[in-house]
């Protein structure tokens, strides 16, 4: 096709848009509020998951390892059965030639499996090689104490203060873990658990399952609510290439009548299309830049946050969504109603 036929057939839609000019504002309407409704739903569910992630970092695990306290203040038979069993599989087949002696306690070594902080942050080690594991931070016995005493109410620490002086710490070392995925939190505890030297798992799972089901519904939500409105818009558009098609009928007509091809005929009608949701993307930038504005402006003050996802962070992907929801809907709209009308009643009217 020669440069000059594209720029006729760009200023025919250009003029046919102008021309139906009503209609035309009429779809960039309900476009624009389709555009603003899909933007905002894409900001509501950008800082639910911002919010969400700030859920996932605070839901710390906590792994307690069986090192000396634990085999000191645990259950002594669930003590002891554990230790003889990672001592058998150590000593199977050989004989000790001492007999190990026992503290004033009536600990011995092999009582328990991690004996000193290397061997801990060994362990921590070996954690954070899990897939899902973010990051794993090594708690010693007494950094557990501090934590435990910081979260009483004031005043009640010093129901803390005979273990220094008497009985010592009774807090195990411990690993504290942040996991990449909440899906997969069941899988990850259950292989940290089959870790050699890990006691017991501290862990709010009833809080995982709830973030994973809120991202799940909103994943589900956004696709609907995106659907439906392309949709509409869709529908929309192709009824504006409708009453513009119909109010040229008759000079398709002439144009077919004198050999003009169907990709020729349609043109016009898919630069309408794409005209109008280019303007629509424009526009609906515009609106969803002031109502944003306005609503964080209005939670900032009220709830005295800052922790929103900022409108310049989303504005070019925005843009990129709207001119690419317009320009979809415009040219699938344009191609269809032509297409449709070419075929089923275009030779009625080639015939006059």
């Amino acid at each position: 096709m020669k440069m000059g036929s594209v720029r006729y057939l760009i200023k025919e839609g250009i003029k046919s848009a102008w021309i139906n000019r009503l209609m035309t504002i009429a779809s960039i309407g309900v476009l624009v509020a389709c555009m603003t409704i899909i933007g905002l739903a894409i900001l509501i569910s950008e800082n639910v998951s911002k919010a969400v992630g700030n859920l996932e970092q605070q839901n710390v695990v906590m792994a307690y390892m069986k090192d000396y306290n634990w085999a000191l203040y645990s259950d002594k038979e669930e003590a002891a059965d554990n230790s003889s069993s990672d001592a058998a599989s150590a000593t199977e087949g050989e004989e000790t030639e001492e007999q190990e002696v026992a503290d004033k306690n009536g600990i011995k070594e092999s009582d328990y499996v991690i004996h000193n902080d290397d061997e801990a942050k060994a362990l921590c080690d070996e954690i954070a090689k899990l897939p899902n594991v973010a990051e794993v931070t090594f708690v010693s016995s007494e950094e557990g104490l501090e934590t435990v005493k910081e979260s009483m109410l004031d005043g009640q620490e010093e129901y803390f203060s005979f273990l220094d002086e008497e009985y010592g710490n009774p807090m195990s070392c411990a690993a504290k873990i942040k996991m990449k995925d909440m899906a997969l939190f069941d899988g990850t505890i259950k292989q940290i658990e089959k870790l050699e030297g890990i006691d017991v798992i501290q862990s709010q799972d009833d809080l995982a399952d709830k973030i994973t089901a809120v991202k799940n519904g909103l994943g589900v939500a956004g696709v609907w609510i995106i659907a439906i409105l392309l949709i509409i818009a869709l529908v929309i558009v192709s009824n504006t290439i409708r009453v513009t098609m119909y109010n040229r009928k008759l000079e398709i007509s002439i144009m077919k009548a004198v050999g003009a091809t169907d990709a020729f005929v349609r043109i016009p009608f898919v630069v309408e299309g794409m005209l109008i949701g280019i303007i629509s993307a424009v526009i609906a930038e515009a609106l969803l830049y002031f109502c944003y504005r306005v609503a964080t402006e209005t939670i900032i003050s009220t709830l005295n946050t800052t922790d929103i996802v900022k409108y310049s962070d989303m504005a070019l992907i925005l843009f990129f969504v709207f001119v690419a929801i317009g320009v979809f809907a415009g040219v699938l709209g344009s191609i269809i109603m032509i297409s449709k009308y070419l075929r089923h009643e275009g030779s009625e009217f080639a015939a006059i």
